[in-house]
């Protein structure tokens, strides 16, 4: 007996065909991984010893307005890369 994740899956694939990519395609995604990666955990650490910083010094208010920029920027970032992400995909 199938569980329905896997139903789930089979109709899935019924719906839309599992796309296959071609050898430049995984290339320029795995690019695009690494580059994307990179920028988030910058932002991630740049950000973070701020906002560190601001709870040492008991700064609340300013480690909160930190937190909330760091979750725009990372937000920005992950929307950006899955477009990116979406073009290498679309292109032949």
């Amino acid at each position: 007996m199938k569980t329905a994740y896997e139903l789930a899956m089979e109709r899935l694939a019924a719906k839309e065909p599992e796309r296959k990519l071609a050898p430049e395609q995984k290339k320029k995604l795995a690019e695009i991984d690494e580059t994307y990666r990179a920028k988030a955990a910058e932002r991630e650490t740049f950000l973070g010893s701020k906002i560190a910083a601001a709870r040492a010094s008991g700064a609340a208010e300013e480690a909160e307005v930190l937190q909330e920029q760091l979750a725009r920027d990372l937000r920005g970032i992950r929307e950006e890369w899955e477009n990116k992400k979406e073009k290498a995909r679309a292109s032949s």
